[in-house]
């Protein structure tokens, strides 16, 4: 499916993408984290289809239960015991809330980064960052290639490896180290290899140079004007919100969280707006295609 708010202005996408991972880190809020967490996944998939959900059930949910459980084995804060464990611990009802809180944070947080960089492309950010911190602009970039570009050729390395019978299943234990250092040695000097020629071949094509201008598609017009504006809208009052302790929750020594009122109702519902920002975005394009379609 294609995704139309990728096609929005790189200043809007990473506007976008900055308010929703700082907020998923600082908000703690249960129902905060709820709605950050739903609509990280929910646009995840939008984005990677079956990828994202294969993504999100064999590595998301299994990291989601394994934090959410080691968190009370170490931590025992709380005014609320459930029972004793072995080693003579109390085990809280605080220190599990906390537990899954944390590893719904973390997981939103994972969710999150996925969907910038599937959104957020090399030229997008050396398109915002170019001019301002080239070498460091460059790095970013490069890193943000770097890990489907090293699974690629990780893969091809291995493929040919195993071809002549040394690939990490030949041989015993001993034949298996030794093939996994040889491949290992191979992709190390793959990557100072790459680094080099991509280096070289930036310089020479006088990439931050004083003065030097680069050739961009992206154009800022009045859709992408909208976008931000309502972005930055949104965000500030549900900065603003959290300041004035709208957002308020504590997990130790009880938990305890600011009343329900019109105000902190209505952060929620700012919050779940700029969350789920994408997926209306696309949605309302959706509509837009289909309504052209029948006028023809």
């Amino acid at each position: 499916m294609k995704d139309a708010f990728s096609g929005y202005h790189p200043v809007v996408n990473f506007l976008y993408f900055v308010q929703v991972i700082l907020f998923a880190m600082v908000f703690m809020h249960p129902v905060c984290l709820a709605i950050s967490m739903i609509f990280a996944i929910a646009y995840s998939i939008n984005l990677s289809g079956r990828k994202a959900i294969g993504f999100q059930l064999f590595y998301m949910l299994p990291m989601l239960l394994i934090t959410a459980i080691i968190n009370p084995a170490f931590n025992h804060e709380g005014v609320t015991v459930l029972t004793y464990l072995h080693s003579g611990n109390p085990l809280t009802l605080e220190s599990i809330a906390y537990g899954i809180a944390a590893a719904a944070m973390f997981v939103t947080v994972i969710s999150w980064f996925a969907c910038y960089n599937a959104v957020m492309t090399s030229d997008k950010f050396i398109y915002l960052f170019g001019t301002v911190i080239p070498v460091l602009s460059l790095f970013f970039s490069m890193v943000l290639r770097f890990v489907p570009k090293f699974k690629a050729q990780l893969a091809v390395v291995s493929h040919a490896q195993k071809c002549i019978g040394r690939d990490m299943s030949s041989g015993g234990v001993f034949a298996r180290i030794k093939h996994g250092i040889r491949i290992l040695s191979i992709m190390v000097t793959w990557m100072l290899e790459n680094a080099i020629e991509t280096a070289d071949s930036m310089k020479s094509r006088g990439y931050g140079l004083k003065g030097r201008t680069a050739f961009s598609l992206f154009k800022f017009d009045r859709r992408d004007r909208i976008a931000a504006i309502g972005m930055a809208t949104i965000g500030m009052y549900i900065i603003t919100g959290a300041l004035a302790k709208g957002l308020y929750f504590r997990y130790f020594p009880s938990m305890r969280g600011v009343d329900l009122s019109v105000f902190s109702l209505s952060l929620f519902l700012a919050y779940a707006v700029l969350c789920a920002a994408p997926l209306m975005i696309n949605s309302w394009e959706d509509r837009k295609w289909k309504l052209s379609q029948s006028d023809i």
